[in-house]
């Protein structure tokens, strides 16, 4: 066995000492919302916040920076996966809690079902998430938004994970921005995250959900794998406009293609690779380029090998 076979062994027995549910060779693709990426060599699946952190500790101590994922709804990751380790944060790592108008959840609560759970106690400020396909961690890491509110809006502070220990982080040191945080510059890992909303009315909450959950369907592809939208939306504009404007909806590579209801969605119609949707992001970048004169930039997070 060689070296570097024997420092892998050694690190996967350690690694389950803390968070029992370790893969080797994983194939990632099932993890993700695009369903397409490679295998990692690693995948450690913590069950709960302890697990969380004992994982970290030891890859940290080891002078490890894992792949972090969560619900992988805006990543695209390569055909050759990742090399290394990837931490997965969701199932177990998902309590909440509520007090008064403040909520706590941790890192790997869906952000769906706490839009819902929040509007049935009659909690606003959260509703704009219901459609939004991530944890509450992934969210705050890229400050997920929707009509015209983002999680910038409701987020208190933010515990996290680092190689000097937990740390707690309030509103102002995030440095949230447009589909930005500070978190997307460090190597931390988000714990938990304290919410405060207001209080409403939960009839009237749970139709302003509804009604923004319609007009998604209505507008944004639901049923084919995606990783919501591709491009950020440029100053003053929007980023799917530009490409219809462009003439690049529909347009295919491969299994992936541009959704003809939503031109800032790319679509894996089956088969998809990650080199397909690339190259097809590309491609739509260079045609707004060419006839617009904007160049857009990717909001998907691009991960591991092609």
């Amino acid at each position: 066995m060689t070296t570097a076979a024997t420092s892998s062994a050694v690190l996967e027995r350690r690694l389950r000492v803390a968070a029992p549910d370790v893969r080797r060779d994983a194939p990632l693709a099932r993890h993700v919302a695009f369903r397409i990426g490679g295998p990692a060599d690693l995948l450690v699946i913590p069950r709960s916040l302890a697990e969380l952190g004992a994982a970290m500790t030891v890859l940290w101590g080891d002078g490890i920076q894992p792949v972090i994922l969560g619900q992988g709804s805006n990543v695209v990751i390569g055909d050759r996966g990742i090399r290394g380790v990837v931490v997965k944060i969701g199932k177990g790592v998902d309590h909440i809690t509520m007090d008064g108008a403040r909520v706590v959840a941790e890192a790997g609560a869906g952000l769906p079902a706490l839009a819902l759970r929040t509007a049935r106690r009659g909690l606003t400020g959260l509703e704009f998430a219901a459609g939004i396909p991530a944890s509450v961690g992934g969210a705050v890491v890229m400050n997920a938004g929707a009509h015209g509110h983002a999680m910038s809006d409701v987020v208190e502070r933010v515990e996290v994970f680092t190689a000097e220990g937990e740390r707690v982080l309030d509103h102002q040191a995030l440095a949230f921005d447009y589909r930005s945080s500070i978190l997307q510059h460090h190597p931390w890992v988000v714990a938990s995250v304290s919410l405060r909303l207001q209080p409403g009315d939960p009839p009237e909450l749970r139709a302003r959900l509804e009604t923004w959950l319609a007009h998604r369907g209505a507008t944004q592809p639901i049923g084919p794998p995606s990783s919501g939208c591709i491009f950020k939306n440029p100053p003053g504009d929007h980023a799917g406009r530009l490409i219809e404007l462009a003439g690049a909806k529909g347009l295919s590579v491969g299994g992936a293609r541009v959704s003809d209801l939503h031109a800032n969605y790319i679509i894996n119609t089956g088969g998809a690779t990650a080199a397909d949707v690339l190259q097809l992001a590309e491609e739509v970048r260079g045609r707004v380029q060419d006839t617009r004169g904007i160049g857009l930039e990717l909001e998907v997070k691009l991960l591991g090998e092609s």
